[in-house]
């Protein structure tokens, strides 16, 4: 059956001097893995640019059920980045979430609203001007809640502890050992009233973000079976070090 859909880049890898195997999220069949037979000219059908992490493509595929690997018939970019790919620190947050969406959204089904939040995420922080800095913070958790774990951010009193596996604040230490202090706890809650708009009036040492950038990871491991280390993660860290 061929559709025709809108497409983010997650992850793509060399299977031979001119195939590669590259996986999709798309706004209309969900997570899949295409094969495509490269062009090492600018003028062929399908180059390797086109398959860098988080491009956005519109593309036509033949879905086959039951078939591995989906066959590519068109894929051309709809939205063209003009800082991501050439600044630096952009870049590095950028391979960060294409790593990070790569794991998560593994056997994701069509989710349109999910595709629209990641679509304009890449936009605005391929928009940016400055004062992106916790670009990644905010959508990791704002991830979240298209994945069904959105912490609850009801009943927050100072002093009270949160409870990574149920996702809640609480005033008593929980039974299990996955949860903050109070002083991280207070991060999470200021953390949950960051958005694009509006993070850059809550400052934050280098410090303070990485270590939100660790509980956010730990909080996914604990939701997300299998999750593994990230590879670009050190790569973050140094920027924000």
């Amino acid at each position: 059956m061929l559709v025709k859909t809108k497409a983010i880049v997650l992850h793509s890898f060399k299977y031979s001097d001119s195939r590669l195997i590259v996986d999709l999220f798309t706004r209309e069949s969900g997570r899949m893995a295409i094969a495509v037979t490269i062009s090492s000219s600018r003028k062929g059908k399908f180059t390797k640019m086109l398959f860098q992490p988080l491009t956005l493509l519109d593309i036509e595929v033949d879905i086959r059920q039951n078939a591995q690997l989906q066959k590519i018939k068109e894929a051309t970019v709809f939205f063209p980045m003009t800082s991501i790919p050439f600044e630096q620190h952009k870049l590095s947050i950028a391979l960060f979430v294409a790593e990070f969406l790569y794991h998560a959204l593994k056997g994701e089904q069509a989710n349109a609203h999910l595709f629209d939040y990641i679509e304009d995420s890449i936009r605005w922080l391929d928009y940016a001007a400055g004062d992106y800095a916790n670009f990644h913070i905010v959508f990791l958790l704002r991830l979240t809640l298209f994945l069904g774990f959105m912490p609850n951010l009801e009943g927050y009193a100072a002093g009270d502890l949160f409870d990574l596996r149920n996702s809640s604040f609480v005033s008593v230490i929980p039974p299990h050992r996955d949860y903050l202090a109070s002083d991280e706890a207070s991060l999470v809650n200021t953390m949950t009233r960051m958005n694009y708009r509006t993070m850059t009036l809550f400052q934050m040492s280098h410090n303070e973000r990485n270590r939100l950038l660790d509980i956010l990871i730990l909080y996914y491991r604990l939701h997300l079976p299998d999750f593994p280390e990230l590879r670009s993660l050190s790569v973050l860290r140094e920027i924000y070090s």
